[in-house]
């Protein structure tokens, strides 16, 4: 199979799989296959109970009962992925915006460290890399390692490596994981829909997502991009 059409597959089975399990499914679904990465991207999904939520100020209650219906539904993507693609899925990352309606998938099907496919570098990568490492700072410390990778003309994948605190280290070893990962996702979002990441990228930032591993202390965010028309 092609890889436009196994995309398509890999895109239809995302949003039935999602249909099924929260009772209304994403409008439109686009997945991309760029070795080592699979990158999903939903717009449209939005239950009505969670519209109405959303509309009272109460956006972590449906993060955090979206997050319990992941945790059961991973194995079985990974393990589907697998059958479709041909990929061993090693890792999986996913978060939403529920503003947006909007909300991504991205899979890790090699080991990211030994990444040297050129085709998805870019001629802003130090600028944007020196940018993520401020907003970082900001948040919390500045990474150990920072890599990126243009995907496709909509679609940057930056990982960030060796940036949490001791004290988020401690509320991990606590017990408060979901806690902590609701409460940097809304503010890493939003210090970097404040940042200078579009100036630097010459492209309108759409859509920002953010998720992270705390065993690994790795973090994995994805910026839709409008593509240019020039």
């Amino acid at each position: 199979m092609d890889k436009k059409s196994l995309q398509s597959e890999v895109a239809s089975y995302i949003g039935k799989l999602l249909r099924d399990n929260f009772g209304k499914g994403p409008s439109s679904v686009y997945a991309s296959i760029e070795e080592p990465y699979i990158t999903i991207y939903l717009r449209g999904f939005l239950a009505p109970m969670e519209r109405v939520l959303v509309g009272q100020d109460n956006e972590m209650k449906v993060e955090e009962t979206r997050d319990l219906l992941m945790y059961q539904l991973l194995p079985e993507i990974k393990a589907t992925l697998k059958l479709m693609t041909g990929f061993q899925v090693n890792e999986m990352y996913y978060d939403w915006s529920l503003t947006n309606q909007s909300g991504m998938f991205v899979c890790t099907i090699s080991d990211c460290e030994e990444n040297e496919n050129e085709s998805l570098d870019y001629s802003a990568k130090e600028k944007l890399h020196d940018e993520i490492t401020r907003v970082s700072e900001l948040a919390e410390k500045a990474p150990e390692k920072v890599e990126s990778y243009m995907l496709n003309s909509r679609t940057l994948l930056i990982i960030r490596e060796g940036i949490l605190v001791r004290i988020e280290k401690e509320l991990i070893r606590s017990g408060f994981s979901e806690v902590l990962k609701l409460t940097k996702r809304k503010l890493e979002k939003t210090l970097l829909r404040q940042s200078y990441c579009e100036t630097i990228l010459e492209q309108e930032v759409l859509d920002v997502f953010a998720d992270w591993d705390f065993d690994q202390d790795k973090s994995y965010i994805l910026f839709i991009l409008k593509p240019n028309t020039r």
